[in-house]
């Protein structure tokens, strides 16, 4: 008996041996999330570009954060992976969902192994950042823009978790072309020419895709990618909260796989028979707007046509090294005489806001979002339908939180210099193509008028430690030695890497340029080789997350420092900051490849929610006109000529409407396109569709709200009759209890 009991003791134990073995060697667990984030679509400014003109007035598609997680085992090593539709990555954000993650799961995901990446869309909401530098545009903090990303965060992880199986992750790479331009081509001809002789092109063209399967149901429940361009394809003018072009490759991608064709939006069932249109047009006559009606807080959730019950496929673009990578693929142009701006200064006669870049589809900025978002989706799908290369091996991570204002940096043996307290130069006042910033600056700017230094002068000289340490950078703020009424900028940054097998991610905290990724990757990949007893090969693939886990701006090269155009000039911690990156990256590349862990540094980073300021107002209450309800017509939809409207038509309505500040509709939707079919109006399109907008403004005589649904009529929509219909809430008071409303157009044809 004994002799069997041992028997089987053994068994077992061979069995969890090779359980675990093939856990690790292809096959993990793996599980993935989506949660709405969109934030205040009203009256808030806009992240990116640091306009104060430009504050939300309404959605062109939702926001979402998307999240994998990949585990050896239920017992083994694992890692989260948060791709938000966002400007950036924000350190107090980190800080608070590291925190509802300990609540909720003890130490299983900590600052070590979660990792939560911006896009780099300048079309969200701002008030999420905790530094001063990065809140003066919107006013300070505002608390429903990060509470919105934190939550959505925090749900979307718990989804990945809930969700997580045993499956199978897939690689693979390939060139996307014309997705992407170099906006600071004079600042890369400064990097040795024989550097650059090894590369084709002045951008990164690679696109990195992982492919999440689910063996059970023979079905990918995920795929996520890496490609370097900016969140720029809609401009400083754009008032719509849009995920920019990542954020709509990511719908189009999602779409596409849910509904298994290459529509760009919800595919609509078509008549089996060729509807008789005088009749539908008689019938449309027939029906009237329903004026507004109450409704509960989660009824629009069931008007949405993407319902999140958290088993949909996942797809999110990620950013990668992107510093000088601008989708305005035409190039950039003097708005005066239409010629090609100056190639050292980006500028127009030495005017700086005459010179501005064009995407694909100029001028419509959403043409361009939505050419640039094809290209990165058609990409992807190509990867995604023809990755074989399926990764095994170990889970592992590696971070550090590092003081970046006073980092010993080896050049060699003999030599040891510093990196700098955070500062900007004249050429970050200059903007850039996507966006050009203060008259009286361009990029390549070294020195700084007397008005100017004044006005420095005035809120904080530098010191000449400073002054010294930054050059050839001038110092037009000295933003790492300021610290009232609270830090204008980060001092500790953290810096990871996770490991996927033979797939390795760099998480990096800010937006590094071409080169200067290209410089970390082969750095990261040599001492992973050099130091890993045969774990890692030529094979062995890095990537670069930027904008991960706190922002601090660009990382240029030390050669490109040198010419001080935008990316230079906001490279925060002075000429030696790409160096210091290098440093310290490969500190935790020997230590992951040695298996060994860090020496923690002991520092971590201030959490400054307790002082945070708060400048902008909440609504304080809002009522409709006399005789009016909310959700009541102010302009109804317009009968066309025709008698029905046709593919590429816009039609609109205007409905008496609430600041949608009071409630966000978090997965649901302020617009919804029904279709009539049967006798019920069905929900075809809603707010998180490329084609349908939800603008929100106030009327200018009479000073009360409105809500303007456009819907352009897609090519696949089905000929038949449809209405437009909005949903929003209210409050009578600052203090008040909010009111749920609905109400709907009348009805229209499309043929």
């Amino acid at each position: 008996m004994h002799k069997h009991l041992y028997l089987l003791s053994i068994f077992v134990a061979l069995c969890t041996a090779f359980a675990l073995i093939n856990e690790v060697d292809g096959e993990y667990l793996i599980g993935v999330g989506s949660y709405d984030m969109t934030g205040p679509a009203a009256g808030v400014n806009m992240m990116g570009y640091g306009n104060m003109e430009q504050s939300t007035a309404g959605i062109h598609f939702r926001l979402r954060a998307r999240t994998f997680i990949v585990a050896e085992s239920s017992q083994g090593a694992r890692f989260i992976f948060v791709n938000l539709d966002a400007g950036m990555a924000s350190q107090l954000v980190t800080i608070k969902v590291l925190q509802r993650l300990k609540t909720r799961f003890g130490d299983l995901y900590t600052q070590e192994n979660v990792a939560i990446i911006g896009t780099h869309t300048h079309a969200g909401p701002a008030g999420y950042l905790q530094y001063v530098v990065y809140s003066v545009t919107s006013l300070g903090f505002i608390k429903q823009s990060f509470e919105a990303i934190v939550t959505a965060i925090e749900q979307s992880i718990i989804q990945a978790h809930n969700n997580l199986k045993p499956g199978s992750i897939f690689s693979n790479t390939g060139d996307l072309e014309n997705a992407g331009i170099n906006r600071s081509p004079s600042a890369y001809l400064f990097n040795p020419p024989e550097e650059r002789a090894r590369y084709p092109s002045n951008v990164d063209t690679t696109m990195t895709l992982l492919k999440f399967w689910d063996p059970e149901s023979k079905k990918s429940i995920g795929a996520f990618s890496w490609f370097a361009t900016h969140g720029t394809s809609m401009s400083r003018d754009n008032k719509l909260i849009s995920g920019d072009n990542k954020g709509a490759a990511a719908r189009f991608f999602e779409d596409w796989f849910t509904f298994s064709n290459k529509s760009f939006s919800t595919p609509i069932p078509k008549s089996f028979t060729t509807p008789d249109f005088s009749t539908l047009i008689k019938k449309a006559q027939t029906i009237k707007a329903t004026g507004g009606k109450p409704c509960g807080k989660t009824t629009s959730q069931g008007f949405k046509v993407r319902k999140n019950d958290g088993s949909g496929f996942v797809g999110a673009f990620c950013q990668s090294n992107v510093g000088d990578v601008t989708p305005n693929v035409l190039g950039a142009f003097c708005t005066d005489t239409g010629k090609p701006c100056d190639f050292n200064r980006s500028s127009c006669n030495g005017n700086d806001q005459l010179c501005v870049g064009r995407g694909p589809g100029y001028p419509d900025e959403i043409l361009s979002t939505k050419i640039i978002g094809e290209r990165q989706f058609q990409k992807a799908v190509e990867l995604f339908n023809s990755a074989t290369n399926q990764l095994s091996g170990k889970i592992d991570y590696r971070h550090a939180y590092i003081n970046f204002t006073n980092i010993e940096v080896e050049l060699d043996e003999n030599t040891v210099v510093k990196t700098c307290p955070a500062a900007l130069g004249p050429g970050f006042a200059a903007g850039t193509t996507d966006g050009p910033g203060v008259f009286g600056f361009q990029q390549g700017d070294t020195e700084i008028n007397k008005f100017w230094k004044q006005l420095r002068d005035l809120l904080k000289e530098p010191s000449q430690y400073q002054v010294d340490c930054q050059k050839p950078k001038a110092v037009l703020l000295s933003s790492g030695e300021m610290f009232v009424p609270y830090a204008w900028a980060p001092a500790i940054l953290p810096i990871q890497m996770l490991r996927l097998g033979n797939f390795v991610i760099l998480s990096v905290p800010g937006e590094f340029t071409t080169m200067a990724g290209r410089r970390l990757r082969e750095a990261v990949k040599e001492t992973l080789i050099s130091n890993g007893n045969g774990e890692f090969d030529d094979e062995t693939h890095v990537v670069i997350a930027g904008l991960t886990n706190t922002y601090s701006q660009y990382v240029a090269t030390f050669d490109e420092y040198k010419q001080q155009r935008y990316e230079a000039a906001s490279t925060l911690y002075g000429p030696l900051t790409l160096s210091a990156y290098i440093q310290e990256f490969k500190k935790l590349a020997k230590a992951m490849a040695a298996g060994k862990k860090l020496v923690g540094t002991g520092l971590l980073p201030p959490d400054l929610s307790s002082v945070q300021i708060s400048l902008l107002l909440d609504p304080l209450g809002d009522s409709p006109p006399p005789g009016k309800k909310f959700g009541d017509m102010k302009q109804d939809v317009a009968q066309p000529k025709g008698g029905s409207y046709k593919k590429g038509d816009k039609p609109s309505a205007t409905f008496w409407s609430a600041n949608p500040r009071y409630d966000l509709l978090t997965e649901g939707t302020f617009a919804v396109v029904e279709m009539l079919q049967k006798e019920r109006w069905i929900p075809v399109y809603d707010d998180d569709d490329f084609c349908l907008y939800f603008k929100w403004n106030i009327d200018s005589s009479s000073f009360y709200g409105l809500a303007t649904i456009e819907w352009e009529v897609p090519e696949e929509a089905a000929s038949g009759l449809y209405r437009l219909r909005h949903f929003g809430s209210s409050k009578k008071t600052k203090d008040s209890p909010n009111e749920y409303f609905t109400g709907a157009s009348s009805a229209f044809t499309v043929s």
